[in-house]
């Protein structure tokens, strides 16, 4: 029996995001698991299971799921970050692309004939959504916008 479904959770959101090509290289866009390494060139980047200041990556509450003691229920705020950097100092072109690409995050999570099993990460929770977000912006360099959000999981395990 599982212990929790965040482990495939995780990778299933990767996968999902990995697989839209508005989230691609070919769009100048990478998908990464966990925190950032070094020497990234790509300026717009998604990061999965990471967010700046977080101290966690996963946030994961369980309880009984009824009587017997038998299955669980679990619960878990997966933290992400979109981070979208320029050489010139226009904010408001740096805010717009974050944005754009928080959108295509939570279409890739909504239910569509191609992709039925998006809410549920390809079945590995019983549904998932984009609960919050939040908006950091600074000029080093040129103009940076990061966006933090979650993404909420509910299981039965």
């Amino acid at each position: 029996m599982a212990t929790s479904a965040v482990p495939a959770a995780v990778d299933a959101l990767l996968e999902i995001l990995r697989a839209v090509p508005d989230l691609s290289p070919a769009a100048d866009v990478r998908v990464i698991d966990g925190p950032p390494g070094v020497n990234f060139t790509e300026r717009h980047r998604v990061y999965v299971g990471y967010s700046p200041g977080a101290d966690q990556a996963v946030e994961i509450q369980q309880s009984f799921a009824s009587a017997g003691a038998r299955r669980r229920d679990e619960e878990a705020a997966i933290y992400c970050y979109i981070e979208t950097r320029g050489g010139d100092k226009d904010m408001s072109v740096r805010r717009a692309r974050a944005f754009e690409l928080l959108a295509v995050v939570e279409d890739a999570l909504r239910a569509t004939d191609a992709a039925p099993e998006a809410p549920t990460l390809n079945g590995t929770v019983q549904w998932s959504e984009l609960t919050a977000g939040a908006l950091t912006q600074e000029q080093n360099e040129g103009a940076l916008a990061g966006l933090a959000f979650t993404v909420r999981i509910r299981a039965r395990l």
